[in-house]
């Protein structure tokens, strides 16, 4: 698709999203409302979705051989500080399954905590926490850990993801149980894909964007995907880790 009719069609989303925002059905872990996960329709099983688990398998065992020896090299370095050099976040899956979504530690030890400290004594940084879920200067992020955010390193290890079937190379973003009331009516739509190491969000501004276009993206893909858009995504991902826009 031209960049300039889907760069429309964004909008579009963007502004839907926007106009249903006070309409937020009540997601918890356990339901909808009090009420057991209601069934996601999964994408049709057509010959482009064989293809893209096929594209997913071989690409994630290619991309986890070439960069085999930088995967041991960042292990071995975050080790060193004795921090385990692989964490899992729980984040939501395709049709609502949880998954242990992996990433290298870039962050301190017991950042959890350390958060919970940060949001308490600066109402200006828990109110950026409940816009964004992130934190531009995040004071939890390692000399190390903020190289590999911006070169987007921290997520080779979601190429086991990938190869597990908990995640396709490209797709939205994994997002936390908290962040899907923010997909308000458009959350069945989101919860039909598999979420990806890269996609629309990723080569369009990442976290320099608002919540409402990261939500207009997600949704787009999970209606448009297709093995085309997939490689313009893929293609743009390395120009966009190359130049670090809108990773922190």
């Amino acid at each position: 698709m031209p960049p300039r009719k889907l760069q429309a069609s964004i909008e579009v989303e963007a502004a839907q999203a926007e106009a249903q925002s006070t309409s937020r059905p009540g997601w918890s872990e356990t339901g909808v409302a009090g009420i057991h996960v209601l069934p996601v329709p999964s994408l049709p099983r057509s010959v482009n979705g064989s293809l893209k688990r096929v594209v997913d398998v071989v690409g994630a065992v290619a991309l986890a051989l070439v960069f085999s020896p930088l995967i041991l090299g960042i292990a071995v370095w975050i080790r060193s500080s004795s921090s385990p050099a692989i964490y899992g976040h729980r984040r939501v899956g395709q049709n609502g399954r949880l998954f242990q979504c992996l990433k290298f530690r870039t962050m301190v030890p017991d950042a959890e905590r350390v958060l919970k400290e940060l949001l308490e004594q600066s109402p200006a940084l828990k109110a950026e926490w409940m816009r964004d879920h992130k934190l531009r200067n995040d004071p939890r992020v390692t000399q190390l850990g903020a190289f590999l955010r911006r070169t987007s390193l921290d997520e080779l290890p979601q190429l086991w993801n990938v190869f597990r079937g908990e995640m396709s190379l490209v797709g939205p973003r994994p997002v936390v149980w908290d962040e899907l009331s923010k997909y308000g009516r458009r959350v069945t739509t989101y919860l039909a894909a598999k979420p990806g190491i890269t996609g629309l969000w990723q080569v369009n501004g990442r976290s320099d964007t608002s919540y409402r276009r990261r939500v207009a993206m997600d949704v787009y893909y999970a209606r448009n995907h297709s093995l085309l858009l997939d490689a313009q995504i893929l293609l743009q991902t390395t120009r966009v880790v190359v130049f670090g826009h809108g990773a922190y």
